[in-house]
């Protein structure tokens, strides 16, 4: 017998949803003990998102990102979680993100991004920097840079979007979906 954890209780807004057009506000510090056990549970859920058993189980999407809105909280803070190996993830709490440089050079996802806040399937290329460098607080209030490329800029910019109200549809040309593919690289 499969022995599945439970999942967090968290609800994510689907994109009809007001709420997700939110700015959301920059976090002060302390983090309350509420937003560190929003930020684990949202962590917990990707995961097991992430995780053949518990997705069939619990009926999941796969999901690589959060940001704290989508649980209808507008405070500036997102987590993705990355599967490195089969059953090994990297964790990452960005909180009070802000965009020191990006690369030049484009990218976007083949089969087409998707949200958690989004339950259809979208056609067209949504344009993201292939790297950047982003200056954040983790969950304890320590600034620190980091800088992703590939999947992790395409999950970092997809959610830094959520923070100021935007959604990976809006970046989607609705008369040309597939708009300027050819100057930029498939992932």
């Amino acid at each position: 017998m499969i022995r599945v954890r439970k999942l967090p209780d968290i609800k994510i807004l689907d994109e009809k949803d007001k709420r997700l057009r939110l700015i959301s506000k920059e976090v002060t510090f302390p983090l309350s003990k509420e937003d560190k056990k929003n930020i684990q549970d949202m962590c917990d859920y990707l995961e097991m998102s992430q995780v053949e058993e518990t997705q069939e189980f619990y009926d999941l999407r796969a999901g690589m990102g959060l940001a704290y809105i989508q649980i209808g909280i507008p405070k500036r803070i997102f987590v993705v979680v990355d599967e490195v190996e089969e059953g090994k993830f990297d964790r990452y709490v960005i909180i009070n993100p802000k965009i020191k440089s990006s690369s030049e050079e484009m990218i976007y996802v083949g089969e087409g991004e998707g949200c958690l806040s989004v339950n259809r399937d979208v056609e067209g290329i949504v344009p993201r920097h292939a790297r950047m460098t982003i200056e954040a607080y983790d969950e304890n209030g320590k600034k620190f840079d980091i800088r992703v490329r590939e999947d992790l800029a395409v999950a970092f910019q997809h959610e830094m979007d959520h923070l100021d109200g935007i959604l990976f549809t809006d970046k989607i040309d609705p008369k040309n979906p597939f708009k300027n593919k050819e100057f930029m690289r498939e992932l």
